[in-house]
Formats: structure tokens, sequence, C-alpha cells
């Protein structure tokens, strides 16, 4: 049911699909819709929109980032990547597609980011399904925490 999901930096083709996205209430607290992200992402040189698409469709959004000053906060590693903004269109929720999209994400980067050796990302403690998400996907608690918006976050770790 899932074989058909795939990831793709972003292209202008993507972009109605990505603007018309919605949020189940919950997840509007832990996470940006695209529309709110995509534009200052693509200004900026070190950040990289990923789009999750099921066979041509964008479904999941998500962008990496390289700058080592965005990445400072996260981890003093300089071969890390940083995982943000990660949402899923609502209407698609419940399917696997994150979970899949999450277990491809290690060879999506080191096709592209052949230098890089770890990814982080941080999720609030209060975000139960995303945190599980990226457990069950690789992501290890090394037990670094960071003060958020929404108060404690999980700095989560997957060592390429």
């Amino acid at each position: 049911m899932t074989q058909d999901i795939s990831l793709s930096f972003y292209k202008p083709e993507h972009l109605p699909e990505l603007y018309a996205f919605t949020l189940h209430n919950d997840d509007k607290r832990f996470t940006a819709l695209p529309k709110e992200v995509l534009t200052q992402a693509l200004s900026i040189q070190e950040r990289y929109p990923v789009v999750i698409l099921k066979g041509d469709l964008p479904i999941g959004f998500f962008i990496l980032h390289t700058s080592k000053e965005t990445i400072a906060p996260y981890s003093n590693n300089p071969f890390a990547l940083l995982l943000s903004s990660l949402s899923l269109n609502s209407a698609h929720h419940g399917q696997g597609y994150a979970k899949k999209a999450m277990l491809q994400l290690p060879s999506f980067v080191n096709g592209y980011f052949p230098w890089c050796d770890e990814i982080i990302l941080a999720v609030n403690h209060l975000n139960t399904r995303a945190k599980q998400l990226y457990m069950k996907t690789g992501f290890l608690d090394k037990g670094r925490r960071k003060i958020g918006p929404l108060g404690e976050q999980l700095i989560l770790h997957y060592f390429l």
C-alpha cells in the first residue's frame, strides 16, 4: 500500500498541493504548514525543502538544514543535518506514509549529502505520535533536551 512513497526536493509544480495542506488541530501546535515555511526555506541557501510524494502527489513536507548556525543549538557535530517542519497533509494520516518516508530518509541523505553522518531533530515531549514515528524509524534519544516554544523538546539522533 505504501510502496509508491518517495522523497523529492521541492519543485514548483508541488506548490499548489503544498499550499492546500491541512493539519489536525493537535498537529498545528507542533509543526508548521508548508505554506508557512516554504518561502523562507527557498530564500536561504542552506535549507532544502523536501516533499513526500505518493506517486506524483505531494502528501508530506519537511526541511533539511545544513547551516552550522542553525544546527548548533541541537548538536556540535559539524557533519550533522537538522530535520524540521515535518508535516503530513491530514487527509493522508494513519496510513504509514510518514513512516515509509522516514525509513527512506537515510538513503536520501546519503545520496545528496554524502558528507553527513547524523540527522538530528527536535520533537516536543507532548507530541507522542511524532516521537513514536521517529523512534520506530531509527532515531535515538540520547538524553539531550532543549526548551522550545511549547516547553521541553527531545533532541533525537539518527546516526548514518
